[in-house]
């Protein structure tokens, strides 16, 4: 299978959240938002004034399909005054892993990172509890960063 790695399109916010809902799923997510509401969420968060995040999107050649998905945004301050690229997701549906397609992503990403005036690194975090992905992090040459521990807690309005 040939796929295109691009970026995301105002067309692809359907399919973006139909992929948002299979990513849930992989993650074992029982209770699922409405369709309709992920979708307005993803025209917002995409393409809202400003945007929350960008994305690069995988497209089956063949079929048109959008079948994998890497999400991101940029955080300052960093290292000093610097920024950096933040991946809060990379997602390769299971029919295309192994194939090197998140390898491709990966590259994409420190691309845009590495063109972009005053961005000093790329960031990501995988759990603890998914070999898989950190093997394959692993498997492009990155080490683990034991250094933080990650906060999270629920804001009511979400």
């Amino acid at each position: 299978m040939t796929v295109t790695i691009r970026p995301v399109d105002k067309r692809d916010i359907v399919a973006v959240a139909e992929l948002i809902e299979e990513i849930e799923r992989f993650y074992g997510t029982t209770e699922i938002q409405p369709f309709e509401e992920r979708q307005t969420q993803v025209e917002e968060a995409l393409f809202g004034s400003p945007p929350l995040a960008s994305a690069l999107v995988v497209e089956d050649d063949a079929s048109g399909e959008l079948v994998g998905l890497a999400a991101y945004s940029f955080l300052w301050p960093s290292a000093g005054s610097t920024h950096s690229m933040f991946l809060k997701e990379l997602y390769v549906r299971d029919t295309l892993r192994r194939q090197g397609v998140g390898g491709r992503l990966m590259r994409e990403l420190r691309a845009i990172a590495q063109a972009r005036p005053g961005c000093s690194r790329l960031e990501w975090m995988t759990d603890r509890t998914n070999p898989d992905a950190r093997a394959f992090y692993r498997s492009l040459g990155f080490e683990e960063y034991d250094g933080k521990i990650v906060y999270r807690t629920p804001i009511g309005n979400s």
